[in-house]
């Protein structure tokens, strides 16, 4: 399988071809001799673990940055000079799991950033401008309003007016960075029908997810990395699904084997007792209650209130009616602090914008929700500090030089496991996890939900709000809501078509 392309022959030359590609930081490999060939009109994945070198090849394509060794070609043509940022942009272009869209200009602006019309007097043509840019969004049917703020477009949107923009420079080579990270089903379908349809007229994608269904859903042919080093490419439907993590870890996944726990006692303390809640336009009548030691899913499609539900309990909304009582303490609504005082441990669904202070240490990222046990009077005791971020960082075996490494440096991963460690530092009585799993790899996945395992079998009470059939796994019963209302609970074992069904409304009555 190993560059076999199938066995299918070409005429035409690649669309893009990295050839014995190696980049060193200091010590470090990054990539090691690695390559990767995309043929014209193709949805290629690339996978691989965190630190397996993926983030570094993307920088060399998009010419960020040069290799040490090794030469990108594009149609069989050598990639243009690091300096010609217009010739890069007529090749390839990235749309990142972070947006790089300008919030506070429109849409026809950022679609038309440093490109706008002028009139004789110098000034910009504005009416030129909306409508290049309606040309442009409909020669793509991407169904986006131009006079729309770029803040208030859903992160659907704004990817599909990425795209949009990235063709009109020219380029026919689209890398998607993790584009399904923060999308639910709904909106994952309708991005992969819009990258079949641009498939048709002439367009390549390089694939990038750590959800390996999607890989088989959407993509043609897969690439693996590890360690580092290209170790495999085939087709996507010659390559099992099992074989691919091999692959991807150097040995077969637990997420392969169907997860299992020991449900605790029947006589198990309420730890978390969700009364009436109510939080007009998003979710109504939410009544459950989670024991000591259980972990209790909340799944749902995008819109359907699981995430606002847990961001209730923390404090991040404050609803208009019922009650949230945590180990028999009733926070003030809408409070975290008021939250993390009564026991609330708290992973949120977005590490980025929400979880991580990214200019800030691994030490003080873990620390940062137990601020009174790092010294007295106010001043902060950096090795007591340092001695609480120690035991986090063992204990999620974050790898990391030290505590004192700005957590931008960490890989998406070892990120996420900061996340994780934070949460924990107050010994929660309650644990509240948003896709607790979205955009880390296999290895990191199956990590992070033993450790949830772990803490729950200590006595900890969970709540997995996530629409991935995985992180739901470990869960002793699953409550779905469908429009702000929960429609049904499954006992664990339950089969993915009932729970997806559910998830969709199906059990709704008509």
């Amino acid at each position: 399988m190993n560059d076999s392309d199938g066995g299918r022959v070409r005429a035409d030359p690649p669309a893009v071809e990295a050839i014995d590609i190696t980049k060193r930081y200091g010590s470090t490999v990054a990539l090691d001799q690695a390559h990767i060939r995309v043929l014209p009109g193709e949805t290629h994945a690339l996978v691989g673990r965190n630190g397996a070198g993926k983030s570094t090849l993307v920088s060399i394509l998009t010419g960020l940055q040069a290799p040490d060794t090794g030469q990108v070609l594009f149609a069989g043509a050598a990639a243009p000079r690091l300096s010609d940022r217009d010739a890069w942009r007529r090749h390839v272009a990235c749309v990142y799991q972070k947006s790089t869209i300008i919030p506070q200009l429109t849409v026809a602006e950022n679609l038309m950033l440093n490109r706008y019309d002028r009139g004789r007097s110098g000034l910009i043509s504005w009416r030129s401008l909306r409508q290049r840019a309606r040309d442009l969004l409909a020669v793509w049917s991407v169904d986006v309003d131009v006079d729309a703020k770029a803040k208030d477009l859903s992160v659907e949107q704004r990817q599909f007016v990425e795209i949009a923009r990235a063709l009109s420079f020219g380029a026919r080579f689209i890398i998607l960075d993790e584009p399904t990270a923060q999308l639910d089903a709904a909106a994952i379908a309708r991005l992969f029908g819009h990258i079949r349809d641009l498939q048709t007229q002439g367009v390549t994608f390089l694939f990038i997810s750590h959800h390996l269904q999607e890989v088989y859903e959407i993509c043609d042919m897969v690439t693996v990395f590890r360690d580092a080093r290209h170790v495999v490419t085939a087709p996507v439907a010659d390559l099992p699904r099992g074989e691919l993590v091999a692959a991807m870890t150097g040995e077969a996944t637990a997420l392969d084997v169907p997860r299992s726990r020991t449900a605790p006692a029947g006589e198990a303390g309420v730890v978390l007792d969700v009364a009436g809640l109510r939080l007009d336009g998003l979710f109504e009548d939410i009544t459950f209650q989670v024991g000591a030691g259980e972990i209790v899913g909340l799944a749902g499609a995008g819109g359907s209130g699981k995430t606002e539900v847990a961001e209730a309990i923390v404090g991040l909304r404050a609803p208009d009616a019922g009650a949230i009582i945590v180990d028999g303490r009733t926070p003030r609504a809408g409070h975290v602090g008021a939250a993390l005082a009564c026991g609330v441990g708290f992973v949120p669904q977005d590490r980025h914008h929400q979880g991580l202070v990214a200019g800030m240490s691994v030490a003080d990222n873990t620390t940062m929700t137990i601020p009174e046990r790092l010294g007295t009077a106010g001043f902060l005791s950096t090795r007591r500090r340092d001695a609480i971020a120690g035991t986090l960082i063992d204990a999620l075996a974050i790898k990391t030089p030290g505590p004192d490494l700005p957590v931008s440096g960490l890989s998406g991963g070892n990120q996420q496991k900061v996340v994780m460690a934070r949460a924990l530092a107050n010994d929660p009585k309650v644990l509240v996890l948003i896709t607790p799993t979205a955009g880390v790899d296999v290895r990191s996945k199956e990590f992070l939900l033993d450790k949830i395992d772990e803490v729950a079998t200590a006595g900890t009470g969970a709540i997995v709000a996530s629409d991935e059939l995985d992180d739901l796994r470990i869960c002793d019963r699953v409550l779905v809501m469908f429009q702000g209302r929960i429609v049904a609970e499954m006992p664990s074992g339950w089969r993915d078509h009932d729970l997806v069904a559910a998830m969709e409304g199906l059990t709704v009555d008509a």
